[in-house]
């Protein structure tokens, strides 16, 4: 009889505990960023280098309001802006950028790293 109450305390102590989440206490939702920088060499030696943001696309609702956490992986420094904002900053590489998002307006708003301004962006209607 004790080894079957033993038994069942051990068995009742190891189960996996259930918590409700109440998202009353919850601030903004949060969306993991990375960075990626890839640079390779075309065969008549121009060096090239993009830099790559991942998830590549993000989607929040009208007024949401998002904390968009970018870790920077490569490159020692780049800095970015939103376009058609006033957001900029600075990601650093091993070190995370807490940016924080609301955009009142529905569209497109790109996440543009300055540091690579120089290249071209091609539209798909230019191509």
């Amino acid at each position: 009889m004790i080894l079957c109450v033993v038994a069942a305390f051990i068995w009742y102590n190891f189960q996996m505990k259930v918590v409700p989440v109440s998202n009353e206490n919850q601030t903004n939702r949060e969306i993991q960023m990375i960075t990626g920088e890839f640079v390779t060499e075309t065969a008549d030696g121009k060096k090239i280098e993009v830099y790559r943001f991942d998830p590549g696309t993000i989607y929040l609702k009208k007024g949401e309001e998002v904390d968009l956490k970018i870790l920077g992986v490569n490159g020692d420094e780049h800095t970015f802006l939103i376009e058609n904002t006033d957001i900029k900053g600075r990601i650093e590489k091993g070190k995370e950028t807490i940016v924080p998002l609301q955009f009142d307006k529905p569209g497109t708003y790109r996440l543009i790293c300055i540091t690579h301004k120089d290249k071209k962006i091609k539209r798909i209607t230019d191509l």
